[in-house]
C-alpha cells in the first residue's frame, strides 16, 4: 500500500512539495485524536503571526496574491502561473526570504503585476479597497519590497558590510525605527515575544499578548486570543500534566511575561504525553540579534514502532555527558532522562512549516535545560520521507568512491536518524555553564549564538557515534560512524546548492555545518578536496583523525558557551563558518540541477476532520492526505 502513495507532488523552483504522511493516528484513543484537533486549530490561529514578523509587509502581499489566484478570469494563462509559483513560494518560506535567508523575486514585471491585480479587482478580489487607483497607490508602495532584489535582502544580516548594522540592514520585522546603538543600555523585558520601536525618540516594546483584566492587550491580541480559545478546547481531552501545560501557556499567551513562560517551560519538559504540541514564539535565528522569537505552531504524536531507540538513549544521558571530551567543569551532574520521543508530525507552521524541521530540542533557556532538562522530538514521518527522497541520488553523485556507495546503502538511514537523535538529546541537552555567568550564554554570545550552539550538538553526535555503548545500544558497527563521517562531509559541499549568488552563508544551520568541516580541514587535515573529471568532492581521509579534530572542536564551542566568550565565538564563526568558495558553488550548483536535486523539502500537511454520529456527538476524528498544495495554503489562510 505504501508504494503507491504519492510523496513528491511537484516542484516549485528549487523547492519540493511533498505530502506528508502521518501513520498511526487512526490507533490513537478518541480522546487523544480530539486533543490533536484542537492543538491543529491552535497552532493554525497563530499562522499570520510569523507572516508579520518575516516582514512589515507581509501580511499584505500575500492578501494580494491569493486574491489574484482566487479571481484570474482574463489574466494571461501564462502569467498567471508565473504568479501562482510566486504565491507557492511565499507559502513556503512564510514570506519572501528564501534560501540562505535571501529575498526572492518574482519572473514577472511589476508592470504585469499592476494589471493582474487590476483584472483581480474587478472580478471581485478583496484587496483591501474597491478603488483602482488606490490600488495602484498600495502597489507602488510595495514595489521595492516585492520587485528589487537589492533592497532589504537580507532576513537576519549577521555579518553585514564593515559599518553596516545589523539590525537596519535585516528585513525582518522585529524592530522599527530602531538602530544597534539605540540599543545600547536598553533592557527588553519581553525579549522573546516583542517587537522594538522608536517613537517621539523614545525606545518602547510592543508585546505580542491578548492582555486581561490587570493588563492591556498587545500585538495580535485577537489571534491569540484565537488561539487561547482552541488551547482551552483542548483541556477536556489532556490528562493532569498536560493541562497544568496549557494552563501556564494560556496564561502566557495573556500577559506576555517571561516567567510565564518559564513556568509553561518547567512544567512541558516534565510532561509526556502522546499527542504534544510547540505554540509559541521559539527559535530566534531570523533575528540578527538572536534575541527574537519566531512565532511557531507543531502538532505531533508519539510513533510508538520507531520510539524504544530514542528512550534507550535519553536514559544514558548521564553516561554520555560523562563521556563528553570538555572540561569535567562544563558537565552535568545528576541527570534525569530528559522526555526523548519518536513522533509523527500531524501539522507544522509558522517557524514550523511547510519545511519542517528533522528533530527538536526544547527549551531553549539554558537554565531550563540545565535544572529542569529539556525535551526531544525525532520527526521520524518527516526524517524517513526526506531520505528516501534525497539519498539515492545525492550520493551517487557526491560521493567519491563506490565503497562510499555502498557503506551509505548499508548504513546511511540508519546514520541520518542516529546523528538527528544524538544532535538533539546528547547535544543541546548537554553541558552548563559557567557560574561566572550572571545570565543565559545566548545574552553573551549574541548572533553568534544559534551558530555555535548548532555546531556543538552536530559535534556531540559525531563524538558518540563509536562509543561502543551506543553502537551495542543501536546495535550499529564502526561502519555506522564511518558512514555518518562521510556523509556530513559530503553534505557541507552539497548544500552549496543552496547559495546561488555571493560568497557566504547565512543561516545559523548552515554555518554551524560549514564550520565544523572547514576547521577539521584546516587543522586537522582529515579532509582532502579531490579533483575528478572536473568534478569537485570532500572526502575523509581518516576517521580516526577527523574524530581527533571534534574532539578538539567540541571542546572549544563547549568552553565558549559556557564562559560567554563573543571574541572567540565571533572569530571561530568568522573564520570556518560564513565563507564558501563560489567556484565549487557554481559547479555544484550546476550538478545538483543534473540530477533534479530540490534545495527544500516542504510539506503538504495531514487534515484532521471532526465526524459526527447521529446524535450529534463527536464519534471520530478523520485524518486526510490532500495532496493539494494551494488548496491547503488557501484554506490555512481562511480563503476557501
Amino acid at each position: 500500500m505504501n508504494e503507491e502513495r504519492r510523496y513528491l507532488l511537484e516542484k516549485v523552483g528549487q523547492v519540493a512539495i511533498v505530502q506528508l504522511y502521518a501513520d498511526g493516528f487512526e490507533e490513537l484513543s478518541l480522546d487523544d485524536k480530539l486533543l490533536a484537533y484542537h492543538l491543529y486549530q491552535a497552532s493554525l490561529a497563530g499562522r499570520d503571526i510569523t507572516y508579520d514578523q518575516i516582514h512589515r509587509h507581509g501580511l499584505t502581499i500575500r492578501n494580494i496574491f491569493e486574491e489574484i489566484v482566487l479571481h484570474p478570469q482574463g489574466i494571461d494563462e501564462s502569467l498567471l502561473d508565473k504568479i501562482t509559483q510566486y504565491l507557492k513560494l511565499f507559502w513556503v518560506f512564510n514570506g519572501n526570504y528564501g534560501t540562505n535567508n535571501r529575498k526572492f523575486v518574482p519572473s514577472f514585471s511589476f508592470e504585469e503585476f499592476v494589471g493582474a491585480a487590476k483584472t483581480a479587482l474587478f472580478n471581485g478580489a478583496n484587496f483591501g479597497t474597491s478603488d483602482r487607483f488606490k490600488l495602484e497607490q498600495m502597489l507602488n508602495r510595495l514595489k521595492n519590497t516585492i520587485f528589487d532584489p537589492d533592497f532589504e535582502p537580507v532576513l537576519a544580516n549577521k555579518s553585514p558590510e564593515e559599518g553596516e548594522d545589523i539590525i537596519t540592514a535585516s528585513g525582518n520585522n522585529y524592530y522599527e525605527g530602531v538602530t544597534l546603538k539605540d540599543l545600547q543600555g536598553f533592557m527588553e523585558k519581553y525579549p522573546l515575544n516583542s517587537k522594538v520601536v522608536k517613537k517621539d525618540g523614545k525606545i518602547l516594546e510592543l508585546v505580542y499578548r491578548t492582555g486581561n483584566d490587570q493588563i492591556p492587550s498587545g500585538l495580535y491580541a485577537k489571534e491569540l486570543k484565537q488561539v487561547i480559545g482552541h488551547l482551552k478546547r483542548a483541556m477536556p481531552f489532556t490528562r493532569q500534566g498536560q493541562r497544568k501545560t496549557l494552563k501556564h501557556l494560556i496564561r502566557y499567551f495573556e500577559t506576555g511575561e517571561p516567567k510565564d513562560f518559564e513556568k509553561y517551560n518547567i512544567e512541558w519538559v516534565k510532561d509526556n504525553p502522546v499527542v504534544d504540541t510547540i505554540n509559541g514564539f521559539i527559535e530566534v535565528y531570523n533575528d540578527a540579534r538572536g534575541v527574537k522569537g519566531e512565532f511557531e505552531g507543531l502538532v505531533c504524536f508519539v510513533d510508538q514502532r520507531a520510539n524504544q531507540m530514542m528512550r534507550n538513549i535519553a536514559n544514558l544521558a548521564q553516561y554520555f555527558e560523562d563521556e563528553a571530551p570538555w572540561e569535567d567543569g562544563y558537565k552535568k551532574t545528576n541527570i534525569s532522562a530528559p522526555v526523548a520521543n519518536a513522533v509523527n508530525l500531524i501539522l507544522g507552521v509558522g517557524g514550523g512549516g511547510p519545511i519542517s524541521a528533522l528533530g527538536i530540542n526544547l527549551p531553549n533557556a539554558q537554565n531550563i535545560r540545565q535544572n529542569y532538562g529539556s525535551k526531544n522530538f525525532i520527526l521520524t514521518n518527516v526524517s524517513s520521507i526526506i531520505h528516501r527522497l534525497y539519498s539515492e541520488k545525492t550520493t551517487q553523485e557526491f560521493a567519491l568512491t563506490e565503497d562510499e556507495i555502498k557503506l551509505d546503502q548499508l548504513w546511511g538511514q540508519k546514520a541520518y536518524l542516529l546523528e538527528t537523535t544524538m544532535h538533539e538529546i546528547l547535544g543541546h541537552g548537554s553541558g552548563k555553564a559557567s557560574e561566572n555567568l550572571r545570565s543565559d550564554p545566548a545574552e553573551y554570545l549574541r548572533e553568534y549564538y544559534s551558530a555555535t550552539e548548532e555546531a556543538r550538538a552536530d559535534l556531540v553526535a559525531l563524538w558518540h557515534i563509536f562509543d561502543q555503548r551506543l553502537m551495542d545500544l543501536a546495535g550499529i558497527d564502526q561502519g555506522c560512524g564511518e558512514a555518518l563521517y562521510r556523509s556530513f562531509v559530503r553534505a557541507d559541499l552539497i548544500r552549496l546548492r543552496t547559495i546561488k549568488k555571493g560568497d557566504r552563508l547565512d543561516k545559523d544551520h548552515a554555518r554551524a555545518r560549514h564550520m565544523i568541516v572547514s576547521y577539521i580541514k584546516d587543522k586537522s587535515k582529515a579532509i582532502d578536496v579531490v579533483e575528478r573529471d572536473g568534478k569537485v568532492y570532500l572526502s575523509v581521509n581518516n576517521i580516526q583523525k577527523m574524530r581527533q579534530g571534534v574532539g578538539e572542536l567540541l571542546s572549544l564551542i563547549m568552553r565558549i558557551k559556557a564562559e560567554g566568550d563573543y571574541q572567540e565565538a565571533k572569530k571561530l564563526v568568522e573564520k570556518y563558518g560564513v565563507k564558501i568558495n563560489p567556484q565549487w558553488r557554481d559547479q555544484i550548483v550546476k550538478r545538483a540541477e543534473a540530477i533534479d536535486l530540490p534545495d527544500h523539502y516542504a510539506f503538504v500537511m495531514p487534515e484532521l476532520e471532526l465526524v459526527e454520529g447521529k446524535s450529534g456527538k463527536i464519534t471520530e476524528v478523520k485524518i486526510s492526505y490532500p495532496q493539494d498544495f494551494l488548496r491547503q495554503q488557501l484554506k490555512f489562510s481562511g480563503k476557501i
